[in-house]
């Protein structure tokens, strides 16, 4: 059992080696200024979905947000909604930290989110215990953390990838688009 169970965090962990998520150091794609507080700011609505280290689609959500700056903190009201009917709510509170820096809380997470403004992408980075959907009743949540980027996109359009691991092993990516109302 031991052996096996060797061979297959061994195989995790090349997997999770095999994708590559951004990073800081890439070139800037556009000429787009992505400012978190002015995107953020008002009604959006976002579609995404889950997809396993192997590529499986596992989960499909809409969120309607809805962002109120105040010019010292931006306050989401993200309301989730599942594929298969169940609803999920998270209110992040971040705070402008410098030109370019952010840091955040919301219920679940870990400490403090941080996250990094450079030209047409934010990149967002936490720890959060996540609520674990079973049709066997309530479970324990899992302890994930996020390395999140959003790029700008036109007229009003955001994309997001976020790459989750859990215990340092990439476990999955979510993808979302966001569009402001």
């Amino acid at each position: 059992m031991r052996k096996r169970s060797g061979l297959i965090l061994s195989l995790m962990l090349s997997l999770s080696a095999c994708g590559g998520a951004p990073s800081q150091n890439d070139p800037v794609l556009s000429e787009r200024d992505l400012d978190i507080e002015k995107f953020f700011d008002g009604h959006l609505v976002a579609q995404g979905q889950f997809q396993d280290v192997f590529g499986k689609v596992r989960r499909q959500f809409v969120v309607d947000i809805r962002g109120n700056w105040d010019g010292e903190r931006l306050r989401l009201v993200e309301d989730f909604v599942y594929e298969d009917g169940s609803k999920e709510q998270r209110v992040w509170t971040l705070k402008k930290t410098g030109p370019e820096t952010w840091e955040g809380t919301a219920p679940g997470v870990i400490g403090k989110a941080v996250g990094v403004e450079q030209g047409d992408r934010f990149n967002w980075r936490y720890t959060i215990d996540l609520p674990v959907p079973s049709a066997e009743g309530p479970q324990p949540p899992v302890r994930v953390t996020f390395d999140d980027w959003i790029w700008l996109m036109e007229d009003g359009r955001a994309f997001n990838r976020a790459y989750m691991s859990r215990y340092g092993v990439r476990v999955g990516d979510v993808s979302i688009w966001f569009e402001k109302r």
